[in-house]
């Protein structure tokens, strides 16, 4: 075979098209952000104000469509701030919703507790709600793992809940508050915990305005919801609807705090029986 035999028959390299790669890495970066924005994103609970029902570590998923659109449901803020919504919805009570207070840029998770135009107070930790006080039943304390990396208001919890820390006959420990189940009038029931008098168990009735919903955390003492000023970190109020960014919908995993960079660490890490459980809150009839 002659040289120029041999190449004429060598295999012709193509160009890479650096343009049309650039251009399917765009438009799967769009697909990523416009799923996150419209259909459902993860989230990540890094503080104590819905426990029990979750815990710090716990990874969770949020559908953005329940309650429609609006800025906060966007997962990239870079539009200034409105109060348009697209196909609007109200939650419904019990939901457990993701808020993005104003005048703030970060996400919180807290639970609906009053719709627009209902009558709300709080007396003694107990919810009135258009007058009627919210059925609040005794329960065996829930179980919460005492992990060390744990923390409640920036302490280790064991600062705070250090009189319900309990050894299990595995020699395994945890801390067993004081725990309620709340009904709302829909039915809708879930755990609460109540551990102590603060300034924010008392609050005069207010109405609940059109296109608002009032907020409360699960874990009533350390939660600053819609009960508390917004100079003390709180919403200040009951939360318009367009700051409702979206619904909690399920965990997917949870960590207790000691995973690391090492990806050995994270199944040692994980607590076990969380994944796939739902947050929508259960039904137990209607009063």
């Amino acid at each position: 075979m002659t040289t120029r035999q041999k190449a004429e028959s060598a295999p012709v390299k193509e160009k890479v098209d650096w343009l049309a790669e650039v251009r399917g890495l765009a438009l799967m970066l769009l697909a990523v952000l416009a799923f996150h924005s419209f259909v459902a994103k993860p989230f990540y609970i890094p503080s104590i104000s819905m426990m029990p029902n979750l815990l710090v570590g716990d990874r969770l998923v949020v559908s953005k469509f329940p309650y429609g659109w609006n800025w906060s449901s966007l997962s990239f803020h870079v539009f200034p701030r409105g109060g348009w919504r697209i196909a609007g919805k109200t939650p419904q009570y019990g939901d457990i919703v993701i808020v993005v207070p104003r005048g703030r840029t970060d996400d919180l998770i807290k639970r609906v507790v009053a719709l627009p135009g209902d009558r709300i107070a709080v007396h003694g930790g107990q919810i009135i709600l258009n007058r009627v006080p919210v059925p609040q039943a005794v329960e065996p304390p829930v179980q919460i793992p005492a992990d060390p990396e744990l923390r409640c208001d920036g302490q280790p919890c064991y600062d705070a809940f250090a009189q319900w820390l309990t050894r299990m006959p595995s020699g395994r420990q945890v801390y067993e508050p004081p725990t309620l189940r709340e009904t709302l009038p829909n039915g809708a029931t879930y755990l609460t915990l109540d551990t102590a008098r603060q300034p924010w168990d008392d609050m005069g009735e207010i109405v609940v305005p059109d296109g608002h919903v009032f907020l409360m955390g699960d874990n009533r003492d350390h939660s600053a919801d819609s009960r508390v000023p917004a100079y003390a970190n709180g919403l200040g109020g009951p939360v318009p609807l367009s700051d409702i960014g979206g619904r909690a919908e399920f965990l997917t995993f949870s960590w207790d705090g000691q995973e690391s960079w090492n990806p050995l660490s994270w199944l040692a890490a994980l607590r076990s029986g969380r994944a796939m459980t739902s947050l929508r809150p259960e039904h137990g009839g209607t009063r």
